[in-house]
């Protein structure tokens, strides 16, 4: 069975309404990187969020997906196989800031 290892591992900000994965976002990779070429079995679990009132639910939730599709390509750039990584793309929410991608590490 899979579990998520505590919090995220990194939490990447977004623009409002923008799917662009920025230079900070980029950097702050890093660590997850570390974290996956340092343990063989690792995987992500990528959950996405973003903006939008009650009648752009559907609007939100193809955004959240086109930051998580981001971040998992840049991953996937980087060497990370797409087969460790999931994606989730949870649109709306009201834990935290609306519009960034959660990257938490999964051990099984």
């Amino acid at each position: 069975m899979a579990r998520a290892t505590g919090g995220a591992l990194a939490t990447i900000p977004f623009a409002a309404g923008s799917p662009e994965l920025n230079d900070q976002g980029k950097a702050a990779l890093g660590a997850v990187l570390d974290a996956l070429k340092s343990d063989s079995a690792a995987r992500l679990q990528i959950q996405a969020f973003a903006s939008g009132g009650d009648d752009q639910g559907g609007q939100a939730r193809r955004l959240s997906l086109s930051r998580a599709l981001a971040v998992r390509g840049q991953l996937i750039e980087q060497g990370i196989a797409a087969t460790r990584m999931d994606v989730r793309a949870l649109g709306r929410t009201n834990d935290g800031p609306p519009d960034r991608v959660d990257i938490l590490l999964v051990r099984r």
